[in-house]
């Protein structure tokens, strides 16, 4: 039986043409499977590397954290719609190139979560193949700004 997970756009307050998920494959409290189809007509591919597109490291980074939170929200440890921003990336490395038309597979491990912070760590892979890895820091808010 599959398990029925809701759709990201669910759980994170991120929209188009900025969330980079389709669905989330795998969720415990441990760690994060999800997906996403680079299509062609993103914005980012008209002016990275034209005639020769390929996602932007910093995209697959983005990618990674969305998933990572879209993850905690769907097993109840964040609340749905939780405001959550970068505050540290390392260890990031770029092994291959991401491609229009690719399905990336996203992997995250929760290294460590509260309320105020997570720490998280990844990789998104296409057919098998480790195209980027990170570890970051989010630090959780309210999206009250100036309240």
């Amino acid at each position: 039986m599959e398990t029925l997970f809701e759709r990201p756009d669910e759980l994170l307050p991120h929209r188009d043409p900025f969330l980079f998920l389709d669905r989330l494959v795998e969720v415990d409290e441990h760690h994060t499977v999800a997906e996403r189809t680079f299509t062609s007509d993103h914005f980012f591919f008209a002016g990275h590397f034209p005639g020769y597109p390929v996602v932007p490291g910093v995209i697959l980074i983005e990618t990674m954290a969305q998933a990572g939170g879209a993850g905690l929200c769907q097993a109840g440890i964040l609340p749905h719609g939780a405001f959550f921003v970068l505050a540290t990336i390392e260890k990031a490395k770029f092994r291959n190139q991401v491609r229009p038309g690719d399905r990336a597979v996203i992997a995250v491990e929760n290294t460590r979560v509260s309320q105020a912070m997570l720490r998280q760590k990844g990789t998104i892979a296409v057919d098998g193949v480790v195209a980027a890895e990170a570890s970051w820091m989010c630090i959780v808010g309210n999206n009250n700004a100036g309240e």
